[in-house]
């Protein structure tokens, strides 16, 4: 792989820019809401949009119909307007049947969902598969509500209609693929998961630019009902895949987590590990669970594919109580903190595509370094010192067994001062590269 170039601080600036433009957007699990931030994300990529119609079957599930909201509102009984749309798309829970009628405040009460325990939040909630109808409202505005006759409208349909995904693709010499998923479902929530719709997006820029060695595939997808239905659509593909990662919840300020593949030790699992333990910064690598996003699908039994996650902090641990909630916004998430993640991501890229292993060409006894003028006078520089290191352990590693992190791992050597080294000696006939 050729090395991209990125500005650390320049690309957090960016992303943080595109998630402004997309936050606004009123995106559900279907409907023109994602239609329009793909469009969007087409600004900057080239993307594969597919269409499954409504009622088709994917595995256990069927395609939902689909839902689109034009506005909707709640009038009090001295004629202000309480919720409104407009101000927020949290306010209405997603997939809410369209209505339009006035109800006493004992019947609208039902139907609205506060925080108590965050009672300047609004929550995010959802009826995907619940005909039914509510609203979303700050608990210490909900506590003011007087008795008294409410006007209440939902201009929605939910008709059959289409589920919406899309794919960026690149071919690699290798028709093996490094799957990122990212999900595209959540309304104006800027962790959960805009954050990883842009880390997304700007990643593949990079890399659709220059060579790599594996094939990659960006799914920009619904939550759950998008990943089945993509899966279900591609079976027989799915044996191509060899690294997976799920992007989500990347731009809070909490430290790195790395949560493992079904397996626990596939070569996605052994990069992380190795990315984070050489950060200098905080981390947590954490053993699968069957919930959590959408590596729950990948790595079904049936499917079982080598997909993990890296986010920053994980919903459901504590340390993101804004999870769901109004107060993931556009001021919770920093452009240094989608910086600091991309860096990893990219890491975690720059390795496996150059994580081959070697053959010595002249693996009885140490060849003479000298004559090559590979030899370095121990004493000098460090860094000459660690190449010199680095030329002893590559050459006594490479046996055909051993990868380039492996040597890295055991030596304690940087992974990249190992690559160069090894393409050194390549340059000499010193090392056969395995195919």
């Amino acid at each position: 792989m050729e090395l991209f170039l990125f500005e650390k601080e320049n690309v957090g600036k960016q992303m943080h820019k595109f998630m402004t433009e997309l936050f606004p957007i009123c995106r559900s699990i279907t409907g023109n809401g994602v239609r329009e931030t793909l469009k969007k994300i087409q600004t900057y990529l080239p993307l594969k949009i597919t269409e499954v119609p409504s009622g088709t079957k994917a595995f256990d599930w069927i395609i939902p119909k689909e839902w689109n909201i034009k506005s909707a509102y709640v009038i009090d009984p001295k004629g202000n307007k309480i919720i409104d749309f407009k101000n927020s798309n949290l306010h209405v829970v997603s997939y809410s049947i369209p209505i339009h009628k006035k109800i006493s405040l004992s019947e609208l009460k039902p139907h609205i969902h506060t925080l108590p325990d965050m009672p300047k939040s609004i929550p995010y909630l959802t009826s995907y598969y619940n005909e039914d109808w509510g609203f979303c409202m700050k608990h210490e505005d909900f506590i003011e509500l007087e008795e008294g006759e409410y006007e209440i409208m939902i201009d929605s349909s939910l008709e059959n209609g289409s589920l919406t995904y899309a794919e960026f693709f690149k071919k690699g010499e290798l028709d093996d693929e490094f799957l990122i998923s990212c999900y595209i479902c959540h309304p104006s929530m800027c962790n959960d998961n805009l954050s990883g719709v842009v880390l997304a997006t700007f990643l593949a820029t990079y890399l659709k630019d220059v060579n790599t060695r594996y094939s990659y595939r960006i799914l920009f997808i619904p939550e759950t009902i998008g990943a089945i239905t993509w899966l279900s659509k591609n079976e027989q593909e799915l044996y191509k895949i060899k690294h997976g990662l799920v992007a989500t919840c990347l731009g809070d300020s909490g430290s790195i987590t790395y949560k493992k593949t079904r397996e626990g030790d596939n070569e996605i699992d052994k990069i992380a590990k190795y990315v984070l333990e050489n950060s200098k910064q905080d981390y947590s690598i954490i053993d699968f669970f069957p919930n959590g996003s959408d590596e729950r699908q990948f790595c079904s039994p049936g499917f079982n594919l080598p997909c993990g996650s890296l986010v920053r902090s994980i919903p459901g641990s504590g340390k993101f109580p804004e999870y769901h909630t109004s107060e993931d916004n556009l001021d919770f998430v920093k452009a240094e903190n989608l910086a600091d993640t991309f860096s990893k991501y990219y890491e975690i890229i720059y390795i496996s595509e150059n994580n081959v292993k070697y053959f010595n060409l002249n693996p009885k006894c140490e060849p003479q370094l000298g004559k090559r003028g590979l030899y370095r006078n121990l004493g000098s520089q460090k860094h000459s010192e660690e190449k010199d290191l680095a030329i002893f352990w590559i050459l006594n590693q490479s046996d055909g067994k051993n990868s380039l992190l492996d040597i890295a791992i055991k030596s304690k050597l940087d992974f990249h001062l190992i690559k160069e080294v090894a393409d050194n000696l390549i340059k000499h006939n010193l090392l056969k590269h395995i195919k």
